[in-house]
């Protein structure tokens, strides 16, 4: 294999992934994994998900695309279902969390008609690797080299009211944050600061965007965070998981907001692609069952409590997350090494910075699986002690 084709971007790890099976991969060696990362979020139902393989082949047969410039079904099966877990009316359809983002950065300008431009965002905040949501990203890390960023970005500490308040002025137009940062830590708002930041943007006038990406379709426990967070924005944007392994992103508003973008205003040629959307069906068939979140947040609660048993290791310094969405914070350790040593032990797990051991198991993981793979990363934690 020719690694030196790719661009170096990645970091990558030695397995050579050739199939998966539930929360389990398969190298190319016939070494099998218990995979605790769900390709970053993306994998909430695991791999070769029965009914996702089953309509993904029903479509591709039938027909994989068509331009936007034309109605047909599995977009209308897809919104159907979107309309009615997240309460919105009006959704635009794209590729990627990314491409979500920089939907909602056009949107909430053009709501105002240009007058109001500047748009709030958080510390230690990840929201995508495009221009538009690189520059709304509070990782000066990720900036480096790529200067000029997209112009109208603020920054202000996560979890802060009072910052928040401070920076908001009468050409803002919109904040956008995580409900759970993932990129930046695993790092849950407060309950209260969220229910002030709507009362703010509402009292202000401007928009609330929550970027559900990661925290959205289940992750939680519930089908959106904010629904845990008893609150409600006015932009909700999603991908990862909506398209269950296939590319899919959405962002979810009401027919007042998304009125203003009119024919050429905005546009993508693959976004919504057929086969994504009937992928994308069965996933929300699936996860958004009140059954199925109720287990989701049931095995949530069991994590947390085998992680608060990692709190006895000296070099554990914190957890934090909710349902299936954690953070391991360690103390002079760098994650990339314990995560090196997890592969060989056959345990898969992410990083959130360098020392933030991060879990982000498919929503389909059992008990036992997650006990056995808890019991792994205490056992090389040990090691360390």
């Amino acid at each position: 294999m020719k690694e030196d084709r790719f661009f170096p971007v990645y970091k990558r790890f030695k397995p050579v992934f050739v199939r998966g099976e539930g929360v389990w991969l398969f190298d190319d060696q016939g070494k099998k994994y218990l995979d605790l990362t769900s390709g970053i979020g993306v994998n909430a139902l695991g791999h070769s998900h029965p009914e996702i393989v089953k309509r993904v082949k029903e479509q591709i047969e039938k027909l994989s695309h068509v331009s936007n410039l034309f109605y047909n079904l599995p977009q209308f099966e897809l919104l159907e279902r979107l309309a009615s877990l997240t309460k919105r009316e009006a959704f635009f359809l794209c590729n990627s969390g990314a491409e979500a983002v920089e939907a909602a950065i056009k949107l909430s300008r053009k709501y105002f008609d240009g007058q109001k431009w500047k748009i709030i965002s958080m510390n230690n905040s990840f929201h995508g690797r495009t221009y538009g949501a690189l520059s709304a990203t509070g990782q000066k890390k990720y900036h480096e080299g790529f200067g000029p960023l997209v112009p109208g970005f603020i920054y202000v500490p996560y979890n802060d009211v009072s910052a928040l308040e401070s920076a908001i002025d009468e050409e803002t137009c919109a904040v956008i944050l995580e409900p759970i940062q993932g990129e930046g830590g695993v790092n849950p708002a407060d309950k209260e600061y969220l229910k002030r930041v709507r009362e703010i943007t509402k009292e202000r006038g401007i928009l609330l965007i929550f970027d559900e990406i990661q925290t959205g379709i289940g992750r939680t426990g519930y089908f959106l965070a904010e629904e845990y967070y008893e609150v409600e924005a006015d932009i909700i944007l999603l991908a990862k998981a909506l398209g269950g392994g296939l590319p899919l992103g959405a962002v979810c508003t009401s027919k007042d907001i998304a009125q203003v973008m009119g024919p050429g205003s905005h546009g993508t040629t693959m976004g919504g692609n057929l086969v994504a959307c009937a992928a994308g069906t069965a996933v929300l068939d699936i996860v958004g069952n009140e059954k199925f979140l109720r287990e989701v947040r049931e095995k949530g609660r069991f994590l947390e409590e085998k992680l608060k048993d990692l709190l006895e290791l000296p070099i554990v310094k914190e957890i934090r997350g909710r349902g299936l969405m954690w953070g391991i914070e360690l103390k002079d350790i760098k994650v990339r090494e314990l995560q090196e040593e997890l592969i060989e032990e056959s345990v898969l797990v992410l990083s959130a910075g360098e020392n933030v051991l991060r879990l982000l198991p498919p929503l389909i993981v059992t008990k036992e699986e997650l006990e056995k793979g808890i019991e792994t990363i205490k056992e090389a934690l040990q090691k360390r002690c």
